[in-house]
């Protein structure tokens, strides 16, 4: 295990679209500006502080649209307390430059994936050029970023990263593992560990299961003492068949027994 120490609170993030469900599939998934910004206030009571975000076009469609990321992000901060992060990863069909331009919405912070992944049946690209580009972005543009970890090359390309350029805007490295996407890093407790041991020195992170995944990370990131991603994007169903929660029942819902607990 890393010797970054464990922070005493817990850290709750949501991320409650997504780019790849259908909203003819998913019922609850917040889509248009209203239904987000309504879910990230219900998120907000239930005890979230950062909320991710993709946003969807009129069609419900994932888009990089600048004119509503800057709406999405004026409406957030109008309608909730909530720290603001958009994703720059987008769908895996957008490009680059669009989804470097998508830190002039001017967000307090972004996801910045540290490599590329196989992504189910798509590859979600991340040359090392690309990172190196947004990274630069964040950091003249005062966009705090948030580190997406799918594998342990992206540890490793990290650890380059800040090697070669530096701190992060705020002077503080914050990551999260990403954990149970078929191509990246299995979810569960044995992989949790090996990752937070290769983590920068000092770095705060939070982890992130994908599907049934969910759980055996939720409680062996709380084990080690680390912070959680909830949502839609990340689970929509409980088993086959079963719908899952809706983000601000996920937020709810992060263990609260002792077991469950951060040590």
């Amino acid at each position: 295990m890393s010797n970054n120490p464990p922070t005493a609170a817990t850290l709750i993030t949501v991320a409650p679209t997504g780019a790849e469900s259908e909203k003819s599939a998913v019922l609850a998934l917040p889509v248009t500006l209203d239904e987000l910004v309504t879910t990230a206030k219900e998120c907000q009571a239930a005890g979230a502080a950062v909320i991710h975000v993709h946003i969807r076009d009129d069609q419900a469609r994932p888009t990089l649209d600048l004119s509503r990321l800057k709406d999405t992000v004026a409406a957030l901060r109008e309608g909730t307390g909530l720290i603001v992060q958009l994703s720059t990863g987008g769908a895996v069909t957008d490009s680059f430059d669009n989804r470097i331009a998508v830190l002039d919405a001017a967000p307090d912070a972004c996801s910045l994936t540290c490599g590329t992944v196989n992504f189910g049946e798509d590859v979600f690209h991340n040359p090392y050029p690309f990172i190196r580009d947004l990274y630069a972005r964040t950091q003249e543009l005062g966009v705090v970023p948030e580190f997406e970890l799918f594998d342990f090359g992206h540890i490793a390309t990290l650890h380059r990263l800040l090697a070669g350029h530096g701190a992060p805007h705020g002077g503080h490295v914050h990551c999260d593992l990403v954990m149970g996407v078929p191509g990246g890093m299995p979810g569960d407790a044995a992989t949790l560990t090996q990752a937070v041991s290769a983590l920068p020195e000092g770095a705060t992170w939070s982890a992130t299961g994908i599907g049934r995944t969910t759980l055996p990370v939720m409680f062996a990131a709380l084990a080690a003492g680390g912070h959680l991603r909830v949502g839609m994007e990340d689970t929509v169903t409980f088993a086959k068949g079963r719908p899952g929660p809706a983000s601000r029942d996920a937020a709810r819902a992060r263990p609260r027994h002792a077991w469950g607990e951060r040590p």
